[in-house]
C-alpha cells in the first residue's frame, strides 16, 4: 500500500526516504478491545501505529486504582518509552476502542531511527506531543469538575473516532477518568439532559460537540485541538 494511503498521522508525515526505512517491517494488525500492547515494566518487543481505534495508556497506583494518563488513535504511535531509549516503562497501554493498524518491531525501529536524523525527529515530535496531552491531562484531573473531565475525555475521543458514536460502558469510563462509577454516570446524565450528548449501555453519541467544548471551560482548547489542525468552536 502506498503512503498516501496510511490514515496514521505520524506514517503519513513521514519523508519517503524514512517511510521506506519503517515500510518492510510494517505488519497491518486487527487491534481489538483490551488488547494489551504494554505491559508495564515488561520489555516492549513492538510499537502500534493505529489506522482506526484508540489505545489508552494507563496508571496504576499502589492499591491497583486506574486512571488514564494518555490516548493514542491515528494521531499517533505506541512505544514512548522506547523512542526516548527507555526498554519498557511503568504504565499499560491497552486498546479501549477496537480498530486495526501497523504493528513494527522494536529491533526494526531503533536501527531506522540511527540511520535517519529526520525520522528521530519527526517520532520525538509526536513524543513531545504526547507529553503535552499527558501534562495537560494531569493538570484537568487536578482542577476540572468532573463533568468538565468527562466532556475533555469524549471530544478527545471524537477527535479520533469515526463517525458520533463511542462504544464504552459506564466503568470503563470510570477507570479512565480515575473517578467512582457512581460520579461518572451522574456526571453523564447531567451531560444527556443539557442535549450534549445522547446515552444508552455501552455506547455514547456525541450530539453537540461545541456545546461539549463550551462545558469544559477551556479544559479543552488549543493543546487538544492543535495536533489535528481543529477550529475552536
Amino acid at each position: 500500500m502506498p503512503q498516501s494511503l496510511f490514515r496514521n498521522q505520524v506514517l503519513k508525515a513521514l519523508s519517503s526516504q524514512d517511510f521506506a526505512l519503517l515500510r518492510p517491517s510494517l505488519r497491518h494488525v486487527e487491534l481489538d478491545i483490551k488488547d494489551q500492547l504494554e505491559v508495564a515494566h515488561q520489555p516492549i518487543k513492538n510499537v502500534y501505529f493505529p489506522e482506526r481505534g484508540i489505545a489508552s495508556v494507563v496508571a496504576t497506583m499502589t492499591g491497583g486504582r486506574q486512571s488514564e494518563v494518555g490516548i493514542i488513535g491515528y494521531d499517533g504511535m505506541t512505544g514512548i518509552a522506547v523512542i526516548l531509549g527507555q526498554e519498557s516503562t511503568a504504565n499499560e497501554t491497552y486498546i479501549q476502542v477496537a480498530g486495526n493498524g501497523w504493528r513494527l518491531p522494536v529491533e526494526n525501529l531503533r536501527p531506522a531511527i540511527a540511520e535517519s536524523p529526520s525520522l528521530r525527529t519527526s517520532v520525538l515530535d509526536y513524543a513531545h506531543a504526547f507529553l503535552v496531552q499527558s501534562s495537560r491531562t494531569a493538570l484537568v484531573n487536578g482542577h476540572s469538575k468532573i463533568e468538565e473531565r468527562l466532556a475533555r475525555w469524549l471530544l478527545m475521543i471524537h477527535d479520533r473516532a469515526e463517525g458520533d458514536k463511542i462504544y464504552l460502558t459506564h466503568e470503563f469510563l470510570a477507570t479512565m477518568l480515575g473517578a467512582h462509577r457512581p460520579g461518572v454516570t451522574t456526571a453523564l446524565q447531567m451531560l444527556e439532559y443539557r442535549g450534549l450528548v445522547h446515552a444508552k449501555r455501552g455506547e455514547i453519541t456525541i450530539v453537540d460537540r461545541a456545546g461539549l467544548i463550551k462545558l469544559t471551560h477551556g479544559a479543552y482548547g488549543e493543546e487538544e485541538q492543535r495536533y489535528f489542525g481543529l477550529a475552536a468552536a
